[in-house]
């Protein structure tokens, strides 16, 4: 393998056969397009390049390899030699089919061309035959060519003045036939004749007698065009041809449009018939249809919506489409008149379209009491598809603007109507509690009368459930399948607008308006019920904790509400909702506390004080007073929770006598040692340091709150009838004996026992400056008479 590598013989076979792959090689770089891809194609070493010397190669071979080298580097060679020659005899094999095709397709491209030579020569003598044929025709007929062409000249003009002379008789025979449209093609045909020889005397007769015919037809025209039960196509034939025969297209504008007014009016009268039988007005005399002889009452409103589509609104679209077509799509000599002509159909058109929107309107507005939302919008959505259609047709006018203010009215009048709904179902709800309040309790039933708590959530799931129920009602307006709502014109507005704020905002401050009327005081006998107050107080509160917010989010994420920059936060309702609860609040604990205020007021009042009986009992109002109070409590704990009380003492019960006692020993003193100062004055000093008691103060939140204002109004009421009366020995131990039994039971309803401890304290200091003999009572005896009455 070496020595046949290294002989002179191997090289130049070696030689020879790179030589003979060089051209294929440079075949198949031009075939796909790689002669420039190699840099280094210059390269007498580049086996690959076109400038390729094998000496020069093979040399270089010898100086840088070894033996090893160059053993690799022959099988490679002989390896790429393998694989070219393998690649080009894949390739004459891949082609192959391609030669014989095309070898073919030449062999018939040589006998289709031979073909062709041969018509080609053919037609050739064809045309000369026919050359020499035309010359021979035209040197025949030389010299009679002028006399022909003259020949055919005058039978050219004798047809036209036969047609000249035969037209008035034409012209009659179309109008007896009523071929108007032939009649005014005869004349056009022949007017621009008949005017440029009308001097001649032959010509003026006819031209005088066509003139008169025609005159006849105009009148005949214009008969046709005022009688009514002509239809649209007949009026634009006759305009038509008016304006053919030269009438002045300005009176025919007025003339078309005051004619198709009256079908225009009809539609309206039926739409204003409709409207009158659906609110039950009679309308003797009219004069009906056949096809609405039988309607005896109103359409609902998509059938009207219907109505005014297919009977005005078709009417006046084909009105429009037909004068466009006659006095504006037409070439005119004048551009002011197109200009005139257009501006009569703008006031035309404005005018009957503001009566129909009246109409329309009227009858949307008589919806808005109505249960269903489905055919309203149906009805809204198809009257605003037909308005979009109008303004393509009249392109100066938008009467998009108008009919979706209409659309707009009809969902804010059903926003209102809903909103009322609430309003009326609220008060309802008022009712029904008053009612349950007002019911009798039956014997051995106790729990008879509905609790509070049960009535509160009553009250809570009626308003949210109806509240709910509206919004699905309201989401007809902006489903996806309805034109007008996917206009941001509507959408946005009655998304935020109408529904959160003409609906759920509109309603919650409606309801803070109505219990805040609860808490006007007013002179009238039937006030409102003190537990309704506190129910609605309540009420007020979650509202604020959870309702409001529920409520504004539905509707927010129902009706998808992006713009809130001009609406209603929720923390003015909340704001709105806390004062308004609070207010209830105060005006039931200011209601109850005047309630044992009363009792209490009258029970001072009525007595002889001075001439009362020694004391065996606890009077009977004192026992009331309690009762009432405890009811008060248990009707609070059902609604609020209850609340936070500082520390008692454990001798709650035995205060009052006590302080009693220490106030009677202090005054005893100053009787004896002090007699010159006054006893009020003392009285006034020692309040100074006791602490303030604010009576009307706000209540919080709780039922010990609620509890304390009601005893605070009570026991001060009960202090200034006190301080307004004398009393005497036994008045004095009387008031002992009911401050003691009250001390016994109130402080365990108040925040704070102390505050019990100050008033009644008070009370019984004010009956000692006021007592004639002021001889107190043992406590060891207030006591058995508390214990035992």
């Amino acid at each position: 393998m070496i020595p046949r590598r290294t002989s002179q013989p191997t090289n130049a076979s070696n030689d020879s056969v790179v030589q003979d792959e060089r051209p294929y090689r440079r075949d198949l770089k031009s075939f796909y397009g790689l002669e420039n891809e190699d840099p280094d194609a210059g390269n007498p070493c580049n086996i690959d390049g076109a400038h390729f010397q094998p000496e020069t190669y093979l040399s270089k071979l010898i100086q840088e390899k070894s033996l090893t080298d160059l053993m690799d580097e022959e099988q490679k060679m002989v390896r790429e030699i393998r694989g070219l020659d393998s690649d080009m005899q894949t390739l004459v094999y891949e082609n192959y089919n391609k030669f014989i095709s095309a070898t073919d397709t030449i062999r018939k491209m040589k006998n289709d061309f031979r073909k062709m030579e041969d018509e080609m020569d053919h037609l050739a003598s064809n045309m000369s035959a026919i050359t020499d044929f035309s010359a021979s025709i035209s040197a025949t007929l030389q010299d009679r060519r002028q006399q022909i062409t003259k020949l055919v000249g005058v039978h050219s003009l004798l047809k036209k003045l036969q047609f000249l002379f035969e037209l008035p008789a034409r012209l009659n025979k179309c109008i007896e036939m009523e071929a108007y449209v032939q009649a005014v093609r005869y004349y056009t045909k022949a007017q621009r004749v008949l005017h440029q020889y009308e001097h001649m005397p032959s010509f003026e007769a006819i031209h005088r007698d066509c003139e008169t015919i025609i005159k006849q037809l105009c009148c005949k025209l214009r008969e046709k065009f005022k009688q009514k039960e002509s239809t649209a196509k007949q009026l634009t034939e006759c305009v038509d041809l008016l304006l053919q025969l030269g009438e002045p297209a300005e009176s025919l504008c007025q003339e078309f449009l005051s004619h198709a007014r009256h079908k225009l009016d009809e539609d309206l009268e039926e739409l204003d018939r409709q409207i009158k039988l659906y609110i039950g007005e009679t309308t003797p005399g009219t004069e009906q249809r056949p096809s609405q002889a039988y309607v005896t009452s109103g359409m609902d409103v998509l059938d009207f919506v219907d109505l005014g589509c297919n009977g005005f609104l078709s009417n006046i679209c084909l009105v429009i489409a037909s004068y466009n077509d006659m006095f504006l799509n037409r070439p005119q000599a004048d551009e002011s008149l197109d200009t005139i002509a257009l501006r009569k159909l703008v006031i035309f058109v404005n005018e009957l379209m503001e009566q129909y929107f009246s109409f329309v309107r009227k009858r949307v507005q008589l919806e808005k009491e109505t249960g269903d939302n489905t055919i309203l919008v149906r009805a809204l959505d198809r009257f605003h598809r037909r308005l979009q259609a109008m303004n393509k047709l009249l392109p100066d006018t938008d009467f998009s603007r108008a009919g979706t203010e209409i659309v707009s009215r009809g969902a804010k009048d059903r926003v209102a109507h809903y909103l009322q709904s609430l309003k009326q179902h609220f008060a309802d709800c008022l009712t029904d509690i008053r009612q349950s309040l007002a019911s009798p309790r039956l014997v051995g039933k106790q729990d008879h009368k509905a609790r509070l708590s049960d009535l509160l959530g009553n009250i809570q799931t009626s308003v949210v459930e109806q509240i709910k129920s509206v919004l699905i009602n309201l989401q007809a307006f902006i489903a996806s399948d309805i034109t007008f709502a996917m206009k941001p014109y509507f959408r946005g507005p009655f998304c935020s607008q109408d529904v959160r704020e003409g609906l759920i905002v509109a309603f919650i401050k409606h309801v803070c308006s109505v219990c805040n009327d609860f808490c006007e005081v007013s002179g009238d006998k039937t006030m409102t019920p003190p537990t309704l107050l506190l129910i609605l107080s309540k009420f007020c509160i979650d509202l604020e904790n959870a309702t409001i917010s529920y409520l504004l989010s539905l509707a927010e994420e129902q009706f998808m509400v992006e713009d809130k920059t001009s609406v209603t936060t929720m923390t003015e309702l909340f704001a709105l909702a806390k004062e308004t609860g609070q207010r209830l609040l105060n005006h039931y604990v200011r209601f109850q506390g005047l309630t044992i205020s009363q009792m209490l007021r009258k029970s001072v009042e009525t007595r002889d004080w001075l001439n009362t009986i020694e004391p065996r009992n606890v009077r009977a109002v004192m026992k009331r007073v309690v009762e009432d109070i405890t009811v008060i409590d248990m009707q609070v704990g059902q609604l609020y929770e209850e609340g936070i009380r500082k520390e008692r003492s454990s001798d709650s019960s035995r205060r009052t006598h006590a302080l009693s006692s220490a106030a009677q020993q202090s005054r005893r003193q100053q009787w004896n040692y002090a007699p010159s100062v006054d006893n009020s004055l003392m009285s006034n000093i020692q309040k100074l340091f006791s602490e303030k008691i604010e009576i009307f103060s706000a209540v919080e939140f709780s039922k010990v709150s609620v509890l304390t204002g009601i005893v605070k109004i009570s026991l001060k009421t009960f202090l200034e009838c006190v301080r307004l009366r004398t009393f005497g020995k036994y008045g004095i131990q009387q008031i002992q004996v009911d401050t003691h039994y009250l001390q016994l039971y109130l402080w365990r309803f108040v925040s704070d026992e102390n505050l019990v401890q100050v008033l009644l304290d008070e009370i019984v200091c004010s009956a000692v400056h006021r007592c004639v003999d002021p001889t107190m009572m043992e406590p060891s005896v207030i006591d058995l008479i508390c214990e035992r009455g």
